[in-house]
């Protein structure tokens, strides 16, 4: 049996290591572009379910959604600084698909100036993005709110790791179905979220709570948590159109 030096098995394996790598390499960055792809057609399809239009087809999401919606980044006291739809900006230079939502959220909670995205699909419902924190890892979505400045029409919540069956509910129907007529303010146009409280609670007004989902205590109050925390940040915004 032929015998190897140490040399020759080091340069041997370095050399199969550089191919190998190499080869990833390529391979990554030619799916990148399609993995790029997919990510934004996955929220595109999230804001326009959340906005009533459920079940669109992956190939139409991004022509319907540039067709109908209009990106508006808001500044912490609820000006828009920037508007861009059909292509084009009509005022400022960011796009509001293309903030991180979560780093802004941090921002804000650190005491910084912040920006925050908001798509107004068909003039009329404004959808802005929500993140949290469940039993097992983030949860997130987007509240659409009508044009009144506080009723929820609809959501879209999403999650990696709650559990099937508990937790994972609150990217169900049943569950977000809950939301739809919900205001965010009272009658005084105090903003007052939408609670998610323990189903009979007799000590909080319907018209802003949703029952909590049996069994995911912890994950029901992640999106209590979740809600309050991230729309209070839009209550400036909203003012302007509370009736």
């Amino acid at each position: 049996m032929k015998q190897y030096s140490n040399r020759y098995i080091f340069i041997y394996v370095t050399v199969l290591a550089l191919i190998v790598a190499t080869v990833l390499s390529t391979v990554v960055n030619r799916l990148k572009p399609l993995q790029d792809y997919n990510k934004e057609t996955e929220k595109i399809q999230q804001i326009l379910s959340a906005a009533g239009y459920d079940g669109i087809d992956r190939k139409e999401a991004q022509k319907l959604f540039s067709e109908i919606s209009e990106e508006l980044v808001i500044d912490k006291t609820g000006a828009v600084i920037s508007r861009y739809g059909s292509g084009t900006f009509s005022e400022g230079d960011i796009r509001a698909f293309d903030i991180d939502d979560k780093t802004e959220y941090i921002k804000a909670k650190n005491g910084e100036d912040y920006h925050l995205p908001i798509f107004a699909v068909n003039n009329n419902i404004f959808v802005v993005p929500v993140r949290g924190k469940g039993l097992w890892g983030p949860i997130w979505g987007y509240i659409a709110v009508a044009d009144d400045g506080k009723t929820i029409v609809g959501t879209a919540f999403s999650h990696d790791s709650e559990t099937p069956g508990l937790g994972g509910e609150i990217s169900s129907d049943k569950f977000q179905s809950g939301f739809k007529g919900k205001e965010l303010f009272d009658r005084n146009n105090n903003f007052v979220s939408v609670k998610v409280i323990k189903a009979g609670a007799t000590n909080i007004d319907p018209q802003y709570a949703v029952d909590a989902i049996s069994g995911a205590t912890s994950t029901s109050k992640g999106v209590d948590d979740m809600l309050r925390t991230c729309l209070e940040l839009y209550v400036p915004f909203f003012r302007n159109y509370l009736k």
